[in-house]
């Protein structure tokens, strides 16, 4: 599964480039603040994509509609998510099934 170029973000991590989005509309349940917001990474190098990265933050989406403040994810955190999933055997090149990252530790959901 390829991103779209639309909207993404180009990072670079240990000397590989990635691409990075997140979803502009909030799924329901991320709308709510029952979920954590999540985004896809994915390895911008080599004639088809790889094995894309999905990472569940610990914090609400954005665009959420009951109007909890949030912070943006930045490429530092971005960063730590993509080393933290190749430390547990992601591996960008391979073709296959997305990879699940939670690193949602900490997501305190709204009633």
């Amino acid at each position: 599964m390829a991103l779209n170029k639309k909207g993404s973000r180009r990072i670079a991590v240990d000397g590989i480039e990635f691409r990075r989005r997140v979803r502009r509309k909030p799924f329901h349940m991320q709308g709510l603040c029952w979920t954590p917001m999540t985004y896809a990474v994915e390895a911008t190098s080599g004639s088809q994509p790889g094995t894309t990265l999905i990472v569940t933050s610990g914090q609400a989406h954005p665009s959420n509609w009951v109007g909890i403040e949030t912070k943006p994810i930045r490429p530092a955190h971005v960063a730590a998510g993509i080393r933290e999933a190749r430390d547990q055997g992601w591996d960008p090149t391979r073709v296959g099934s997305p990879f699940q990252l939670d690193r949602s530790a900490g997501f305190i959901a709204q009633p």
